[in-house]
């Protein structure tokens, strides 16, 4: 049987014991959730005393074009009737009777990956809906040569030209990436149902109008000018319209009410303010909401105001150096992209693959990778599908440059912050207090060609 030895006797006071009688020190409350919050620190803040912001732009008479969506059942797609008016053609049509007869006369395609689903010199005679998939627009080049010169992905349309103009051939070809589900609309069913419908008819003829009317490349009503004439020459009279229903940005808001019990403000609360350790994290979670909102809000968020002709696709899935270089030619004066920290690393690995190094810069106070010199910031507010599918986003700011620019209202009462101030509330009669805290913001994009988006990100796809 082994003895246990005795411990040695205790010579000191143990730090267990010590402790008691010692304070220690201590952090503030700390905050995982706390990003960079790059969206809000780039974005030029503008004063909107009103508490709305109105665009005005010059009188466009180019149909804004839009995105389609498609329901599915059983392998079965069929096209949503209210969301034809996404097409140029059919914008502002309000008879729905019609809409629905012109959806159930789309009929359902199917191609392989590598299947042309329009063959260049055939009669262009049809819409084509794309309802699932990705396709290379194929034109040709100066030399006979076939290039792509266009990525076209799910909701996108080509053809609805047929429907209205002379009969031509295709001078394009459209050749499927990806196994592709179309939606075509021939145009001797659209005839038929336009001679059944005088609504349609008049709709499609006052399109044909509006597009016959001069405009510059951008679409906006053309001012008449005259040049290089000599003696005395007749010139023209001009003027320059507006738009008459301008887009106009309200503020959005996020709140919330923090509660703190009396007793904790008054007994804990040395040698850290507990009123002001609360306040500062829910300030910390309103603005992390804030740059949320201004990114995915429906109403005001960019992904979903950008125009549709400043979105891009990949070429091949993952962002490669060429897709960020046509992302940042769609716009003069690109400033800044944004994309979400995983498509950067997506990025890095397509760059490592070339042996391209991007270079870095230094912009408040931190180093950041480079695109082009054009600084590629991290933004965990883009979201990141299930399919590992995401955007980058390319932008110009500032109202000078006819940019994307930031709406806040500064001198609120009890304000905290420009943009954001905490109101007393009272103490109820559980002793326990009330602050309300609000953040007035809006994002605007001042014309279209300000901010542009590389959709179909490809971030888990193997070389």
């Amino acid at each position: 049987m082994t003895q246990v030895e005795n411990p040695q006797p205790q010579l000191s006071l143990s730090t267990s014991a010590a402790r008691n009688l010692a304070t220690t020190t201590k952090s503030v409350p700390q905050m995982q959730g706390i990003t960079p919050r790059w969206l809000l620190r780039v974005l030029p803040w503008v004063q909107a005393d009103a508490g709305t912001y109105r665009v005005n732009r010059r009188l466009t008479y180019a149909l804004g074009d839009g995105l389609v969506s498609f329901i599915s059942t059983a392998g079965r797609v069929q096209v949503v009737p209210p969301e034809l008016r996404e097409l140029a053609l059919l914008r502002g049509l309000a008879d729905d009777d019609t809409l629905a007869a012109l959806a159930d006369r789309f009929e359902q395609q199917e191609f392989e990956a590598g299947d042309l689903i329009i063959q260049r010199g055939q009669s262009a005679d049809r819409l084509v809906l794309m309802a699932h998939g990705k396709a290379s627009k194929i034109g040709r080049g100066e030399y006979g040569e076939d290039k792509i010169v266009d990525t076209l992905g799910e909701g996108e349309y080509f053809g609805d030209q047929a429907l209205t103009g002379q009969p031509h051939e295709w001078d394009f070809s459209v050749k499927a990436k990806t196994r592709c589900i179309t939606m075509s609309l021939s145009r001797q069913d659209f005839d038929r149902l336009c001679e059944q419908s005088e609504t349609l008819l008049a709709h499609v003829a006052n399109y044909v109008a509006m597009r016959g009317k001069p405009s510059n490349a951008k679409g906006e009503a053309e001012i008449e000018l005259a040049s290089g004439h000599e003696g005395e020459y007749q010139l023209p009279g001009t003027f320059v319209d507006y738009e008459l229903t301008p887009r106009e940005y309200e503020m959005s808001v996020s709140q919330t009410v923090l509660r703190i019990h009396t007793r904790v403000a008054d007994l804990y609360n040395h040698p850290m303010d507990q009123v002001e350790q609360q306040l500062r994290l829910t300030i910390e979670a309103l603005r992390e909401r804030q740059e949320h909102e201004m990114m995915n809000n429906r109403q005001i968020g960019l992904l979903y105001n950008a125009d549709l002709k400043q979105r891009i696709h990949t070429r091949s899935g993952p962002p490669t150096p060429d897709d960020m270089d046509e992302l940042i030619s769609r716009r003069r004066k690109t400033q800044f992209i944004l994309a979400h920290p995983k498509a950067i690393a997506a990025f890095g690995r397509e760059c490592n693959r070339r042996g391209i190094y991007p270079n870095t810069t230094e912009l408040h106070g931190r180093t950041v990778r480079t695109w082009r010199n054009i600084p590629l910031l991290p933004c965990d507010k883009i979201p990141v599908s299930e399919t590992g599918r995401t955007s980058v986003i390319a932008m110009r700011t500032g109202e000078k440059n006819q940019g994307v620019i930031a709406l806040h209202r500064t001198g609120l009462p009890d304000e905290q912050q420009p943009g954001l101030n905490v109101r007393f509330m009272g103490v109820d009669d559980r002793a326990i207090m009330s602050y309300v805290v609000s953040t007035y913001y809006s994002v605007a994009v001042l014309v279209p060609d300000a901010l542009g988006i590389l959709e179909g990100v490809e971030l888990g796809r193997e070389p």
